[in-house]
């Protein structure tokens, strides 16, 4: 694994957008950012059930892919979905609802941390089940094909699941359909607790593109701007000529694969180095040394962002629970026949 160099200079791509674009990016990480550590501290006291897979690290690459994006695109996602719900403008307190599995969740609370769906916002859904919603995608890129409504998929997935039989299905039908879908490889650099090195026999997953007969695109995430310029030329393929592509970023999760992942395995340094890099705090350094701003004036939006987040576990502990019956809401259930 490589670590990054923690004095290497301002990405370009961060130091040439201005200062409104920056601070709106720089706000939406930092709601992603505090929202993921509003949920583990409700997780620690109890009040979330299951699992919870945070997003902290990652944050601007669901902000930079939501800056590319037209209105009906869509975004079908993992299990590691809250960054992607709240990129795409879903409501903070009803994600939060979800994770404390009330009534006034984005599901209706039966859903919880792995099943965020939002249509309105083009949140087709996080799935649980690594790689099979892979498949999930090229049908939503199928659809727009047929029906000729211009959108774009954008399919997330981890490192760990392009090993998934499902993956290589859905991937296969997207070069052999050329389907208009994008699929970004999050490679946050362990499935689970193992390391790339142990998982995969090449290094760079985009390779496999070719014999999917789709473009690829590889890059190590610096900011959400960058993420905007990468992923648009590979939407302006998919909504020109409708074909896919494979993107494979390089990123780092700060905490476990989940809440009970205390994250051993880790080198020496490496978590600080990375840290070093986050894009959160690199805009930051941009928005105080290129743009003028004070210390003082963006605490005062960290301190905003954090009352947010609080009032949004305040409206999820006070929500009721969800009836018994809206389990049923979502599923097919037979009519039985009249005797």
């Amino acid at each position: 694994m490589e670590i990054p160099d923690k004095n290497a200079p301002l990405p370009e791509t961060l130091t040439s957008a201005g200062k409104d674009e920056t601070l709106k990016a720089f706000r939406e990480m930092l709601r992603i950012r505090r929202f993921e550590e509003t949920a583990a501290r409700a997780y620690t006291r109890g009040k979330i059930s299951g699992f919870l897979h945070l997003y902290i690290g990652q944050e601007a690459i669901a902000v930079g892919v939501k800056l590319a994006m037209q209105a009906n695109d869509r975004v079908v996602g993992t299990y590691r979905d809250h960054g992607y719900a709240l990129a795409q403008g879903s409501d903070a307190n009803a994600c939060m609802a979800e994770l404390f599995g009330k009534a006034t969740g984005l599901v209706g609370g039966v859903g919880g941390s792995m099943h965020y769906f939002d249509r309105p916002n083009g949140l087709w859904g996080g799935y649980a089940i690594i790689g099979n919603h892979v498949p999930v995608a090229a049908g939503h890129a199928f659809a727009s094909k047929y029906l000729g409504d211009d959108a774009v998929t954008m399919c997330f997935l981890g490192d760990g699941a392009v090993g998934i039989g499902p993956t290589h299905e859905g991937m296969t039908l997207a070069g052999l359909w050329d389907l208009p879908v994008i699929y970004i490889v999050e490679n946050n650099r362990y499935s689970m607790g193992t390391p790339l090195e142990r998982t995969l026999p090449t290094e760079d997953i985009t390779a496999r593109a070719a014999g999917y007969g789709m473009a690829r695109d590889r890059f190590e995430l610096t900011d959400p701007f960058q993420v905007r310029e990468r992923i648009g030329a590979a939407m302006k393929r998919a909504r020109e000529e409708s074909q896919p592509t494979l993107i494979e970023i390089l990123t780092y999760r700060f905490r476990g694969h989940s809440m009970s992942d205390p994250a051993k395995y880790r080198a020496k340094g490496e978590l600080e180095a990375f840290r070093s890099r986050d894009a959160i705090e690199l805009s930051r350094r941009v928005l105080m040394e290129q743009h003028g701003m004070s210390e003082d004036e963006l605490d005062a939006i960290d301190d905003e962002v954090i009352e947010e987040m609080d009032a949004a576990y305040t409206f999820a502990d006070e929500s009721p629970q969800p009836d018994p019956e809206h389990r049923f809401k979502n599923i097919m259930i037979p009519v039985p026949e009249e005797a």
